[in-house]
């Protein structure tokens, strides 16, 4: 028989692409106040492997990864879905965004983000917000699968998200041996970390 036990705590990365750069600061200081410290951020990379949003955001788009420093409960990604929804519909301009957030987490084992759209391959978690398995780690690395985005399968994107894994794997050992304290109320992460 299995055993129940409490999931590990995930590192929080929040992806985001736009076409207009000078957006990112205030969009960069408006998720840090509600997410806690940045512990990495990803170079720019070029939004060119779809030109599904082109028609709403333009183009050409850039994305870049923001990933936080305190370590989240995996229960929270749901609340910080539609977090981050609400700052896409605070910048949206006309109705059309100017942004397009993806928040997710990764394990030692996975890289999950979280979407409001169903599908096969995802589980929902709640609020109107479905998990969606996007890379594995096998063998030493991350692995797409047949459902992967592929900006989330680019080497690029893989090699950074090898050197955030690193970097949790880090943030595992500093843990205390009771585990870490409970999660807010208001399913968002605190700013402790």
């Amino acid at each position: 028989m299995s055993r129940p036990q409490p999931p590990k705590p995930a590192k929080l990365i929040v992806g985001f692409f736009l076409k207009e750069q000078a957006l990112a600061a205030a969009i960069a200081r408006k998720l840090q106040d509600r997410l806690g410290a940045v512990d990495m951020v990803s170079p720019w990379l070029d939004f060119d492997f779809t030109s599904y949003y082109e028609k709403e955001m333009g183009a050409p788009l850039y994305r870049r990864l923001m990933v936080f420093k305190p370590l989240i409960d995996q229960t929270r990604l749901a609340g910080i879905k539609r977090l981050t929804n609400g700052i896409e519909t605070e910048y949206a301009l006309d109705g059309q965004r100017r942004v397009n957030i993806d928040p997710g987490y990764l394990l030692a084992e996975r890289f999950v983000l979280a979407t409001g759209k169903n599908f096969t391959h995802r589980i929902y978690i709640g609020d109107g917000i479905y998990a969606d398995l996007t890379l594995i780690f096998q063998k030493g690395g991350f692995r797409s699968l047949p459902w992967t985005y592929p900006d989330y399968a680019d080497r690029r994107m893989i090699d950074f998200l090898v050197l955030v894994r690193n970097k949790y794997m880090l943030d595992l050992k500093k843990i205390p041996a009771d585990g870490p304290t409970a999660p807010a109320g208001d399913g968002l992460p605190s700013k402790q970390g």
